[in-house]
């Protein structure tokens, strides 16, 4: 079997990872306040705020010279310096719609950003029938974006303000993941010709991959990945297989962590861990279906996961192979170690200490870096202590 390179050997061919970290070097991002330590139970965490006052932040992606672009659910595509937050958002963002949780939300670099210069958006748009996840690309140049172009519409729109996913994902073949929610209407999420409640899989342009498992299928979308999928606000390749991983929110209980594999039914609502809201009843038939997966760990109660990462870095070498994600509810990050598809350990941190952490990722420089989710959002940098 061929190997799969590791997330930091896709760093090195895809990105030029050499050449980002030694430009890093000269665009270094100051810290604005007095550093906080925080234990753990590895060790001691520093943690710097790098920019102040982002209108609910969503995502981040990591410029080749340093610089950070971040999403603001508001409608806001912005830039993190080294002076901290600058003044002036990126223009020539498609049209966002701001409904409930919907608004812009991730940001991610083309495989070939340094060529090509293309950010990818997910964000909430209206349709002729509702509003409902789309996903464009324009070539970043300067402070706006140019030749934008939609690449993915979900069909079809909905009413409502909830569950619009979304984490974009690239794997080492170009692909394009894109995680989804049901919208609030639960059947949707088992239907092959309605793209709520999946994930997915489309190349760089916006093509769909011959070998997606319902390309063909009399009735079905082809873009669909998997089904099943409640709300993903959550997603990273494993650094050794390459394959997709995912976290979703449950009902009241039965938040889920999954590995996404093609044509898999992840059960949403047919069966969950989760019961009703208010009045705890039972969803669908239970906890257990045959044809459709298990999670390989579950929350109860929720901890309103969003954003996750595989620590890969040199940082901290502790953590190595081991998934950290945000906790909403609890305003905690969340570390998972990991056994094969095992979660064998779970450590909870920073609980209180920045507030509702909506995602985290390893920086470049192998340091991790959160937002959280506010009206005066932060992007915070964690380090060693020493």
């Amino acid at each position: 079997m061929t190997k799969i390179p590791t997330l930091s050997q896709r760093l090195c061919s895809i990105w030029g990872y050499a050449i980002v970290l030694a430009t890093m070097q000269s665009v270094s991002l100051n810290a604005f306040a007095v550093d906080e330590m925080v234990r753990t139970e590895k060790g001691t965490l520093r943690i710097q705020i790098l920019a102040e006052g982002l209108d609910y932040p969503w995502g981040m992606a990591f410029l080749p010279d340093g610089r950070i672009l971040v999403t603001e659910r508001t409608g806001s595509l912005r830039i993190v310096g080294s002076d901290g937050l600058e003044k002036k958002a990126i223009g020539g963002l498609p049209e966002i719609t701001v409904r409930g949780q919907g608004g812009l939300l991730d940001v991610a670099l083309d495989p070939d950003f340094v060529n090509n210069r293309y950010v990818y958006l997910s964000y909430a748009a209206k349709g002729k029938d509702g509003i409902g996840t789309e996903v464009s690309r324009g070539r970043l140049d300067d402070m706006r974006l140019e030749d934008v172009e939609v690449l993915f519409r979900a069909t079809p729109k909905g009413n409502g303000g909830r569950h619009f996913g979304s984490r974009l994902v690239f794997d080492p073949a170009g692909r394009l993941y894109i995680t989804l929610g049901d919208r609030g209407d639960r059947p949707r999420a088992q239907r092959l010709d309605d793209h709520a409640g999946s994930v997915i899989r489309i190349t760089a342009d916006g093509e769909v991959p011959k070998d997606n498992p319902f390309t063909g299928r009399p009735g079905a979308r082809a873009e669909i990945f998997s089904i099943g999928n409640r709300n993903v606000q959550g997603a990273s390749l494993h650094p050794d297989t390459g394959e997709l991983w995912s976290h979703e929110h449950g009902p009241q209980g039965g938040d889920e962590l999954n590995i996404i594999r093609a044509g898999v039914n992840y059960g949403w609502p047919v069966i969950t861990y989760g019961v009703n809201y208010m009045t705890g009843t039972r969803i669908g038939e239970g906890t257990h279906k045959k044809g459709m997966a298990q999670p390989l760990h579950y929350w109860v109660p929720s901890i309103a996961p969003s954003g996750m990462t595989f620590y890969t870095g040199d940082q901290f070498p502790q953590w190595r192979g081991n998934i950290f994600l945000g906790s909403l509810k609890f305003r905690q990050l969340v570390r998972l170690e990991i056994d094969g598809e095992r979660v064998v350990h779970e450590e909870r941190m920073l609980e209180d200490r920045l507030g509702r952490i909506r995602d985290v990722q390893q920086g470049p420089d192998g340091y991790l870096y959160v937002l959280t989710d506010a009206s005066d959002g932060v992007l915070a940098r964690l380090m060693p202590d020493g």
